[in-house]
């Protein structure tokens, strides 16, 4: 019999990169992580003998626990976070179980360093139209959920980055830009090992769309249009930043569970 308090690598690797995610709690000892530091997309690393201390950030979210085997020490933590009314869960067979499935898993070396709350410090040019939207999605639903953007003036932003302890995205000559004909998305979903099909299909609707090549995609003169009209609609940019959320969420749904889907007006004769 199933366990109600545990889940499967494969319906959790439906929810990574989905809103619907929940927090994922890598708990794995030291030990283990040194030997492989890398990260299920979207988790963050966390001590279970702090969980007094971050316990707190849990609260009205859902939870899943992951250790190296998926045993006593993500049960342990996810106990304690019920017992404290936290709905939680463990990853069935723990990190060892994902990886054997041969699921992504993001490098710890390519992330920024952390901020004091834990949070990865992004800097870029203000205004954003496709690649500075489709590059933080990416970033908050793949990566760190938790990520902070900056948009700061176009000159400022490797001295922003560095002063602040932050990394520069899209902007020329920084490591996370554009390389050749691949937008800043495609060197991003690369560099933290994040290839897959619908990814991969929505890199190319992104570059269509950044780079003035429609005819790469037939979706990304939609793309397009859809992010000139979120710039105009929206001053601020991190306001636009949330709206664009939502429509990289609904081009990745289409990506991954959708393509062969179609939609016509029912032309049916009357009494037919």
């Amino acid at each position: 019999m199933s366990s109600t308090t545990t889940i499967s690598h494969d319906k959790l690797a439906r929810l990574v990169g989905t809103p619907a995610c929940p927090v994922l709690i890598d708990v794995r000892i030291d030990e283990d992580y040194t030997l492989d530091p890398r990260l299920i997309p979207g988790s963050r690393r966390r001590s279970h003998k702090d969980i007094e201390t971050w316990m707190p950030e849990l609260s009205g979210k859902r939870a899943i626990i992951i250790c190296q085997q998926g045993k006593k020490l993500s049960e342990g933590t996810a106990a304690l976070l019920r017992y404290n009314g936290i709905p939680a869960e463990t990853l069935d067979g723990g990190y060892e179980a994902w990886v054997a499935a041969s699921l992504p898993l993001v490098p710890v070396s390519r992330l920024p360093a952390l901020d004091q709350k834990g949070r990865t410090v992004w800097v870029t040019r203000a205004r954003p139209k496709i690649d500075r939207i489709a590059c933080p999605w990416l970033i908050r639903r793949f990566v760190d959920p938790a990520a902070v953007f900056l948009f700061v003036t176009p000159a400022e932003v490797e001295a922003v980055a560095d002063r602040f302890n932050g990394a520069a995205f899209d902007i020329e000559n920084v490591f996370w830009s554009h390389r050749g004909e691949l937008c800043t998305f495609d060197v991003m979903i690369e560099e933290f090992g994040l290839a897959s099909e619908p990814l991969s299909r929505l890199a190319t609707i992104v570059r269509g769309a950044d780079t003035a090549r429609p005819d790469l995609a037939p979706e990304a003169p939609g793309l397009l249009a859809a992010s000139l009209g979120l710039s105009r609609m929206f001053a601020d940019d991190l306001e636009q930043l949330e709206a664009g959320m939502t429509l990289y969420d609904a081009f990745y749904r289409w990506c991954r569970d959708a393509t062969d889907e179609t939609h016509n007006w029912p032309n049916r004769k009357p009494g037919a």
